[in-house]
């Protein structure tokens, strides 16, 4: 539908469209450049969008991880702290209520 039949045709009669399942493309020169949905079918589309996501991060680390692992006191000492003082560190935030 191109964007002059959908303004002819009323916003309530595209909202209804979208509301029974039939999505609405628009059209501007002969190409669409947006889509009247319903909020069902785009929460739909948005759960899947960050589904997808997931999967291509969890692949992602899939393919790029080589096994090594670190542990906290080896990141510790890397980044020069002691565990005492990410545990004052840590209280300190606690009893300032940004815990």
């Amino acid at each position: 539908m191109t964007i002059t039949e959908a303004s002819r045709a009323g916003l309530s009669s595209l909202v209804a469209s979208a509301e029974a399942g039939n999505d609405v493309p628009l059209s501007r020169h002969g190409r669409v450049v947006a889509e009247v949905v319903s909020a069902e079918e785009i929460s739909s589309l948005r759960r899947d969008r960050d589904t997808l996501r997931d999967a291509a991060l969890v692949m992602a680390r899939f393919a790029t991880d080589s096994g090594v692992r670190t542990d906290l006191d080896q990141a510790m000492e890397f980044f020069g702290f002691t565990r005492a003082e990410l545990e004052a560190e840590i209280a300190a935030d606690i009893a300032a209520g940004r815990a």
